[in-house]
């Protein structure tokens, strides 16, 4: 696992960058939100390589449990993909509201990210 900073408006964020899923479980993402909240970053970039698929399959409810962490934290969160390639309707729908707000953002490009994440 690799984490990248990135500063903007007095923001400094964490995109962690790695080969492998680094959140299987709702008890992973915590443990990497808790690692990096203690380094000093209280907004992060994930690829969507780094989620396990079933984050992205809403019938597992595994994407509730996940956010649900992030937004208990108060840890804000983009997760950068190609989201087009998923075909689920309420997928979208739910990328689509996520969207709206500052919690968690679903976006395509890194600077995206870190723009959407500064403000």
């Amino acid at each position: 696992m690799n984490i990248q900073l990135h500063q903007q408006n007095g923001t400094t964020i964490a995109e962690v960058t790695s080969e492998k899923v680094l959140i299987r479980t709702p008890d992973d993402s915590l443990q990497l939100m808790v690692d990096l909240y203690y380094q000093g970053y209280g907004e992060m970039i994930l690829h969507e390589p780094n989620i396990t698929p079933d984050f992205f399959d809403l019938k597992t409810g595994m994407a509730g449990e996940i956010l649900q962490k992030f937004a208990t934290y108060r840890v804000r969160l983009a997760i950068v993909g190609d989201f087009a390639r998923y075909e689920s309707k309420s997928l979208r729908d739910f990328i689509f509201e996520s969207n709206k707000g500052r919690q968690i953002n679903f976006l395509s490009s890194v600077e995206e990210a870190v723009a959407k994440l500064s403000i």
